[in-house]
């Protein structure tokens, strides 16, 4: 399970877009609210807990802050597609290079706290699905062989498993497991807190969206 759904996830997402062509917008922010949400309050119930408990705070409290500092540089080069943003220029044919490193590096790392907390499987399954969607948008408008945009959705959708079989076979991952997962929850708060403070449009009240918020996070606590 922790090696397939993730890379059904992805390839599902695109299917759905290939033949649907889906087109409200509306419908993306709410799902990236609420999978912002269980992103974060999974992260908080689960991560935290763990990771303060087996190593020194400010040693965890170092790596966290690293996370955060690693997400915002990826993002430079991914254009803030792990948050539902694509600034590419649809036109152009070449393949997006750095934006394929930096969205396979990060979701490397989604993986690597999978083998030790089960849970978190769902907060990542259900992050995915949206950027997927997102990401197949892009793709499939664009001007690129449909061929190089399977090669990036299947290669994308590989990443967190190959992460997460990192983490259960190799020494070295084992070994640094806590401060991994502590870099880990620097990504996640940095791209659930993006989320959340990009699903309120202007600062106004939208019931929906505070909702689907709740919604996440009650779900997330249950879980």
């Amino acid at each position: 399970m922790k090696y397939l759904f993730p890379v059904l996830a992805v390839l599902i997402s695109f299917v759905f877009v290939y033949f649907t062509k889906p087109k409200n917008k509306e419908v993306f922010k709410l799902l990236l609210a609420f999978s912002g949400a269980f992103l974060l309050a999974l992260t908080v119930f689960e991560l935290f807990p763990e990771v303060y408990g087996h190593a020194a705070p400010k040693t965890v409290g170092v790596f966290i802050m690293l996370g955060i500092l690693l997400q915002i540089f990826l993002e430079f080069f991914s254009k803030g597609a792990e948050h539902g943003h694509v600034h590419i220029d649809a036109e152009k044919s070449s393949f997006p290079w750095m934006l394929f490193i930096s969205l396979c590096l990060h979701s490397l790392l989604e993986g690597l706290p999978i083998e030790d907390h089960g849970t978190i499987l769902y907060g990542i399954l259900i992050h995915k699905v949206p950027i997927a969607i997102i990401l197949s948008i892009f793709l499939i408008g664009s001007k690129i062989k449909l061929q190089s945009a399977l090669f990036f959705i299947v290669l994308f959708a590989l990443m967190t498993p190959l992460g997460t079989y990192f983490a259960a076979n190799f020494e070295i991952f084992r070994k640094y497991s806590v401060f991994l997962n502590a870099l880990v929850i620097g990504v996640f708060l940095h791209i659930s807190t993006v989320i959340l403070f990009e699903s309120s449009e202007a600062h106004k009240f939208n019931l929906r969206k505070l909702v689907v918020i709740m919604l996440g996070i009650g779900i997330a606590y249950l879980l």
